[in-house]
């Protein structure tokens, strides 16, 4: 099974937002059986099991995703083995994050990377803003999951999936 883990703050907006989209495409493509998908957060003590935003829950529902089965947990090193691709929000993130995993720091990588044709390499934090920073966040994770799927099969998957 490959494993995907979404990193970003608080693992309450971006990163389940980013894990209830990813997960969405894995079941469109018939492959739950082949990649497993989480979500953790830098700093998710200040949330440590608590459901995402309700903001992000919002967002996701309006695109019929429910996300609130998810709680926020914190990145820890052992997320570094288990995880083929750790995908992280924001350059901030991406320093930590390879910190954390110094054993195999480039596995982990900026989440738009598979999104090469977006303007935006770092999806911005909505948790401060409107509506409207998450739906763009949305947009984003849209994006990049798809690149991100393209991925995936071509090296991990080429068994005629």
């Amino acid at each position: 099974m490959v494993r995907v883990l979404f990193v970003c703050s608080g693992n309450i907006c971006r990163s389940p937002l980013a894990q209830g989209v990813f997960e969405e495409v894995v079941r469109r493509e018939g492959l739950d059986g082949e990649i497993g998908v989480d979500s953790a957060g830098t700093h998710a003590f200040y949330h440590e099991g608590e459901p995402p935003d309700p903001r992000a829950q919002q967002s996701a529902a309006a695109r019929g995703l429910d996300i609130g089965g998810q709680r926020a947990r914190m990145v820890e090193p052992e997320d570094c083995r288990k995880f083929d691709y750790v995908l992280v929000a924001d350059e901030g993130h991406l320093d930590t994050v390879r910190g954390l995993c110094s054993e195999d720091p480039d596995k982990v990588r900026l989440f738009l990377d598979y999104a090469p044709h977006l303007p935006e390499r770092e999806i911005p934090d909505p948790y401060y803003g409107g509506p409207d920073g998450f739906e763009h966040a949305m947009d984003l994770i849209e994006e990049a999951s798809e690149g991100l799927l393209t991925d995936i099969r071509e090296r991990h998957l080429r068994s005629g999936v």
